[in-house]
């Protein structure tokens, strides 16, 4: 079977001299393997012999597809991502494929990852090149009264012995209608609190991420910017302009951000990527959208319908303002 994609060869470093801190967020939409290992519907569906008629090769094929994008944008940007956060990773095995794929096993990145009570089986996960940073630690945060995706804490020593706390969300959808909407009050609730207590605790470098199934717009995420964290939501001003990460009905939303704790705001910078070889031209609504894997159950071979975020961090005399 020929793959969707061509595999093109990159010569890259494997650790970039720099000042500053490359975060890349993306949700992969439905990352299961291929195996029927019998925990959730989606995993069934999601399986050689599921209605999606997830094989091996399909599956082979997006982590390539996954990979090359990561060098796609590394080559844009001069450099590899030190840290990746990831969204609707069915489980580690699909992270281990990713990293250890010819494309990227070389650059040493290394896996953090639980599983969470998600009745999909969907988790959040961080990635992180072990030459740039160690694990000082990491811990599923559970949503209470939520059957939902835990939010990912792992706390990052980088090599001037600084530690920059990630939290990485993926909060409740939209389906559901006023009852979504309680369980994303929750999320944020939970998620404020984690923010309040690190920076109790002596944390001042915090960088939430992910996917938030909203847009700054909502009054909802001003809560996250009181108190003394002074949070600053990075995709505000873009979602201002316009710009977006989902396209729905030929209108973009923005609801992948970062948010960044106010001692990091004015070294810090978030953008959106289209990636050209995963956009295709949407002919109901004109204009380019994300390349999705599948269209309700026909296969289309691309990675998403998010594209992915990247938050550029300077050192403490820089400003990327």
């Amino acid at each position: 079977m020929k793959l969707p994609f061509q595999i093109l060869f990159f010569v890259l470093p494997l650790q970039c001299v720099s000042d500053s801190t490359f975060v890349m967020f993306w949700n992969l939409e439905n990352f299961f393997d291929w195996k029927d290992e019998g925990y959730s519907d989606s995993d069934r569906e999601f399986s050689a012999r599921g209605e999606r008629h997830w094989t091996w090769k399909r599956y082979h094929a997006k982590c390539c597809a996954v990979a090359k994008s990561i060098l796609w944008i590394s080559d844009r940007k001069g450099r590899v991502p030190d840290v990746i956060t990831l969204a609707e990773i069915e489980n580690r095995k699909v992270l281990a494929d990713i990293v250890n794929s010819s494309l990227l096993r070389k650059l040493g990145y290394g896996i953090v990852h639980y599983d969470s009570p998600d009745v999909r089986g969907i988790d959040v996960a961080l990635l992180y090149r072990k030459s740039m940073f160690r694990l000082a630690r990491s811990v599923p945060i559970h949503i209470p009264g939520v059957a939902t995706r835990d939010i990912l804490l792992a706390s990052l020593v980088d090599e001037k012995d600084d530690t920059v706390h990630f939290l990485v969300n993926h909060h409740p959808s939209k389906y559901g209608g006023a009852s979504s909407s309680s369980r994303r009050e929750l999320a944020v609730g939970r998620l404020k609190a984690v923010c309040d207590s690190l920076w109790a605790g002596g944390g001042r470098s915090i960088i939430l991420t992910g996917d938030f199934n909203d847009t700054p717009e909502n009054p909802l995420y001003s809560r996250l910017c009181e108190g003394p964290c002074g949070i600053v939501n990075l995709a505000a001003p873009l979602a201002a302009a316009g710009e977006g990460t989902i396209r729905f009905r030929g209108k973009w939303d923005l609801i992948d951000m970062f948010m960044v704790s106010g001692d990091l705001a004015s070294r810090s910078k978030m953008e959106i990527v289209r990636i050209p070889f995963l956009m295709v031209w949407d002919n109901v609504f004109p204009g380019y959208k994300p390349l999705r894997t599948y269209s309700g159950p026909r296969y289309l071979g691309g990675v998403s319908d998010h594209c992915p975020v990247l938050l550029t961090l300077g050192d403490k005399k820089s400003s990327l303002k």
